[in-house]
């Protein structure tokens, strides 16, 4: 593998934003509407793979459509979000049950409250009092104690990327984004200071027995949290994404996630570039400072620039099973392929 693609990969970066903002806005409203999504208080699930990257990709795209504001559907994410960190004490969490004897209560606290604050810290149409209020619901759970220390309970229900054995260290790292966002009179007041040195310990030396899919959203908030990472060693990650480029400018997410990760129908991963792995990666690299006209980064946009499917989405296929891509759930890591796939090409207009 190699960072230098052809260089016919270096293609102009055209791609239809109406047609990725349509495909989003439909796969979240399919997910709003969901009969299994609807939670307490007629609110519905913040999932990893669908409504928290389209609330983080969304507005990315407003400019390319003229809007004034958000669209219909979403104002109603982040509405859902809103009612939930309003009545954080009142509603029930996503997961209460018990998996294998384990409860679940603790871990979905922790998952829900460290999304609803990254997406209250990523809105502009919110008043700042709701996202310090998200903050503080999401501090609240950080942990004191313990090998895990500095992070949250997260949730595990063996699926990669977002709900694994692993997954803590990647909602730790959502956690030290939204906390790098958050507005600097409350960074710097010294409650929160302290939770940003747990956190970032807790980052810090988990960093080196991390998959590179967790570890592009630590360099992601390396960008937002100062000394997060040193010099050198955001220079070395940067690095082994090089190494994991494939030839035609792309990522893999079978390349990228843990190594001993394998589906659990027996099923091959998918070994092409796909666009969850290739859209993050990308982005990663634009929040670390890498400039886009640098052969990795041009040649991984130019990747996205031709992969956009006409229907306005970037694949990807899941690591846990094969499944149906045109089913519900088999297109999961698309909505967050997209997701990120706009982000990336939208920061370098």
């Amino acid at each position: 593998m190699s960072s230098a693609a052809p260089a016919q990969n270096r293609a102009s970066r055209t791609w239809d934003s109406r047609a990725a903002a349509a495909y989003l806005d439909g796969r979240a409203e399919w997910w709003t509407g969901w009969s299994t999504a609807a939670r307490d208080h007629g609110t519905f699930c913040v999932s990893c793979h669908t409504a928290l990257p389209y609330a983080l990709a969304r507005p990315a795209l407003r400019t390319a459509l003229a809007e004034t504001g958000p669209s219909p559907t979403e104002r109603k994410i982040l509405n859902n979000v809103a009612k939930r960190v309003t009545l954080w004490n009142d509603v029930q969490p996503f997961y209460s049950d018990q998996k294998q004897g384990v409860p679940k209560t603790l871990e979905s606290l922790g998952t829900e409250a460290v999304l609803n604050a990254l997406i209250e810290v990523g809105s502009g149409d919110k008043p700042t009092g709701l996202a310090h209020e998200a903050l503080d619901n999401m501090r609240a759970l950080q942990l004191k104690m313990g090998e895990s220390k500095g992070a949250w309970p997260w949730l595990n229900f063996q699926n990669e990327p977002w709900e694994a054995g692993d997954s803590q260290y990647w909602g730790a790292s959502l956690a030290a984004i939204a906390l790098g966002k958050a507005a600097p009179d409350y960074r710097a007041s010294p409650p929160v200071q302290e939770s940003i040195r747990a956190l970032s310990q807790y980052l810090r030396q988990r960093a080196p027995s991390q998959s590179l899919l967790n570890r592009a959203f630590l360099l992601w908030a390396s960008a937002l949290i100062p000394g997060l990472l040193t010099a050198h060693e955001k220079t070395s990650l940067i690095a082994s994404f090089g190494t994991q480029q494939l030839q035609d400018g792309g990522w893999s997410c079978a390349s990228l996630v843990i190594d001993s990760w394998k589906r659990r129908d027996g099923t091959p991963l998918d070994t092409k570039s796909d666009g969850y792995a290739t859209g993050l990666v990308s982005y990663a690299l634009e929040q670390a400072g890498v400039a886009p006209a640098s052969p990795p980064l041009s040649n991984a946009l130019a990747w996205l620039s031709r992969n956009q499917d006409k229907a306005g989405f970037w694949p990807a296929s899941s690591l846990n099973k094969q499944r149906d891509p045109q089913s519900d759930a088999g297109r999961f890591m698309t909505d967050a392929a997209t997701a990120y796939s706009v982000l990336a090409l939208t920061a370098v207009r």
